[in-house]
């Protein structure tokens, strides 16, 4: 379950981030997305990607006028999803940023991604051409694997170093990043790209929505009356690299991804268990793999889906970690903000961290519609929060019962 421990604390190189880059509906580059944080807007409004007319939910955070051409040619747009260009754009700004892939080998560099549904939308309209017997482009239905982002994005930065893709539900890009800090800790890489992408689709906002899991209104996490899920999309990347070897070459360093722990509660599909023991645990795992102590971490960014369940039991978890110490420790969700991007999620909320760590503030949770008895911590639902400190967790928590937690400083 630990991770980032096969080499002794103490002479363990640290893994610093020198890339970032993000494409999402809250925003469509690092500057942006770092504006939103800071601010008491959410993202989310009525989509218009598909029809939502059957649906009692007719929202989610989509990227919203979204052209393709002014990112690819004609003939590029042709072979790749959705999920591959807003992939793609996210890798470029973190390659462009970090400078790691002009500065190392490209098999030194390896590529890391936690993915969904991967190209299921462009997969529905191929469908949907074929069955009305017009043109259709069979290749698009090689995004229904999870991997093609993965492999266009090695392809277009030249990366020939590991290449994997993590299919964890929602916590897939946190446990992709975990791995890559892994690879990068054991010098198995000089550098990881790593991070996730998945996008909206029809068979995705059917599938939430028969599960009676979507909020008709914007999600609010940790609120009174909430009822679930606000969907979104996106892509978010970041670079890893050890910190010697990014001071060596000059590079800029974000900050640090000081360790994690993964498990699997074996408890339910799509239920948590109810004490919130299992995430405790895996919560109080990646604090030690990171060599800090409880007092040292200033809040935890949430999975804070605002599904009932999951908020009251992740809250609970929260306490069991913190103890007595818990009032002082804010958990906060972004997912009001992005809404719940999947498979990017853990990926989008990982990068959210490291920039509000970098601007010194809590970021608020957005949507607040009162206070629930069971939910009875600091969420920051009035505004973001000046706060100096240095160390936060970022939670993930998938169906399945597949648990990631990440431990980010600056």
């Amino acid at each position: 379950m630990n991770a980032l421990t096969n080499i002794p604390s103490d002479k363990r190189q640290r893994v610093a981030i020198t890339g970032l880059g993000i494409f999402c509906g809250a925003a469509t580059n690092v500057a942006s997305f770092r504006q939103a944080l800071s601010g008491n807007t959410s993202a989310i409004g009525t989509l218009d990607l598909f029809d939502t007319s059957d649906f009692p939910s007719h929202i989610g955070c989509q990227v919203k006028g979204y052209d393709p051409l002014n990112y690819f040619d004609r003939r590029a747009i042709r072979k790749l999803s959705r999920a591959d260009q807003f992939g793609l754009i996210a890798a470029g700004e973190a390659l462009d940023a970090s400078g790691a892939a002009t500065f190392y080998s490209p098999y030194d560099i390896g590529v890391s991604i936690g993915g969904g549904a991967g190209g299921m939308f462009q997969s529905e309209q191929w469908l949907k051409s074929h069955l009305a017997g017009e043109k259709s482009e069979p290749v698009l239905l090689r995004g229904l694997l999870p991997d093609k982002s993965a492999t266009e994005i090695a392809l277009r930065f030249g990366l020939a170093g590991y290449q994997g893709t993590i299919t964890t539900a929602c916590s897939s890009s946190a446990t992709a990043v975990g791995w890559g800090a892994d690879l990068v800790a054991g010098g198995q890489q000089k550098a990881m790209l790593v991070g996730g992408v998945d996008t909206l689709s029809l068979l995705t906002f059917c599938g939430f929505n028969a599960l009676k899991v979507v909020d008709p209104c914007p999600c609010s996490p940790f609120s009174l009356g909430r009822q679930g899920i606000s969907l979104g999309e996106g892509a978010a990347f970041m670079v890893l690299e050890r910190e010697d070897d990014a001071l060596a070459r000059g590079a800029q360093l974000y900050g640090y991804i000081l360790g994690y722990a993964l498990a699997g509660e074996a408890y339910h599909m799509t239920a948590p268990e109810s004490s919130g023991s299992t995430a405790a645990r895996v919560m109080q795992a990646a604090i030690a793999s990171a060599g800090v102590q409880n007092d040292q971490v200033g809040w935890v960014n949430a999975h804070g889906t605002g599904t009932p369940l999951n908020d009251g039991i992740e809250s609970q978890a929260v306490k069991q970690v913190f103890g007595e110490q818990v009032a002082g420790v804010p958990l906060i969700s972004t997912k009001a903000l992005t809404g719940h991007c999947l498979g990017a999620a853990g990926a989008v909320e990982a990068l959210a961290t490291i920039l509000a760590l970098n601007l010194r503030i809590i970021p608020q949770t957005l949507n607040f519609r009162g206070r629930d008895p069971e939910c009875d911590l600091e969420y920051c639902h009035a505004a973001p929060r000046a706060c100096a400190a240095t160390v936060a967790l970022s939670n993930s928590f998938a169906f399945g019962g597949n648990i990631t937690s990440l431990v980010l400083g600056v």
